[in-house]
Formats: C-alpha cells, structure tokens, sequence
C-alpha cells in the first residue's frame, strides 16, 4: 500500500528513499465496508484518504434539497472534503464507501508530522490536491447541459474504471437521473 501512494506522490515530483521511510513511518490503513461513511455531513473532514483499492463516493445536497453523488473517487486518487479538512469547518458534503474499500489514512496529526520530517511534502500535496479539483471540474462540465443519454456517454468514457463497480442507483444519482431512465438508456447502449 505504502508503494501505491509512493508511486502516486512521485507523479507529483521525485522522492528520496530516505524519505520514503519518513512518510511510510506515520501511516495507517483502514479497510471500509460499502457503505460505511468516512466523512459525515456537517461534521469537521479530519482525515485525508489515499484510495489503494475500491470506490469513494462524495454526497451532498443539490438545488431541489435531494441528496446526490457528487463524485466517484477510485484507487490511485486522494479524497477528503478539502475546504472542511483544511479549514476545520463542518462539511457540506459526506464521504461513503461506493464498494469494499482500502484506504491509507492521513490525519492532521500524521500530516504535521510528515512536513515536519520532510519539508517538501505540503506544497507537493497541496499541487496534487489543486490538480484534482480541476479535474473533477472539468468532468463535470462535461455534464452540464447535456440530456440523460449524453451524460451516461460521457460517464461511461470518462469513467469506465467506476461504472461496472458501484451500483445503477448511485450511477443514476451521480447523473441525476433516475434508476428508471438509467434502465431504459443502458437497455439503448447494447
């Protein structure tokens, strides 16, 4: 596990095995059951996750106040609801395993203590953190006023790492469509 998020961070920019031991020294691992939350809703985001197998999900609430999947974060990806992590606020968002899951925990605590032994990792972290949100961005402007079928299209395209992995209720919730519609477009795909 140690390996995968090593790998992962040297995307970012190249780490000395001394340093290596370093950030393994201070962290742990966690296995999550579907379904299990991670981060709850209107609770302070305290842990950063690196995914080294397995589906996170992000929820929130959208305009018509019903609850939605915002993102599908798979393995080889950081997920934490930032804004709350960063800032210990209250989350407006709630994190949920979409499947079995493994993750390696990041507290506030652990991360002190890697920037204090390895003075670099922050601004790396913060660069990777900055690059995903654009991402996610990006994939969900893909969406934007696109009808159903395009959506799912799009979804399938950009995600098919996720699609065959999570259930059609949380594909259909992610695309806000209903689990009907989504039916009646995937029985259209084949």
């Amino acid at each position: 596990m140690l390996e995968q998020l090593i790998n992962f961070l040297k995307q970012a920019r190249p780490i000395p095995p001394g340093d290596v031991g370093k950030i393994g020294h201070y962290l742990q691992t966690r296995s999550v059951k579907e379904g299990e939350v991670l981060i709850e809703m209107d609770q302070s985001a305290r842990e950063l996750y690196f995914i080294t197998s397995g589906i996170l999900k992000i929820i929130g609430v959208n305009s018509k106040s019903d609850t939605v999947i915002r993102f599908f974060i798979p393995e080889n990806h950081l997920c934490t609801i930032l804004y709350s992590f960063q800032n210990n606020v209250p989350s407006t968002e709630s994190v949920i395993a979409a499947c079995d899951t493994e993750v390696i925990v990041i507290t506030h605590k652990i991360l002190d203590n890697i920037n204090n032994e390895v003075p670099y990792f922050k601004e790396m972290l913060n660069g990777i953190m900055q690059q995903a949100l654009l991402k996610k961005i990006a994939i969900m402007s893909t969406y934007l006023g696109e009808d159903a079928t395009t959506r799912y299209h799009h979804f399938l395209q950009q995600q098919p790492h996720v699609a065959n992995r999570v259930s059609l209720h949380d594909i259909a919730s992610y695309l806000e469509i209903t689990p009907q519609s989504l039916s009646r477009i995937r029985r259209g795909v084949k």
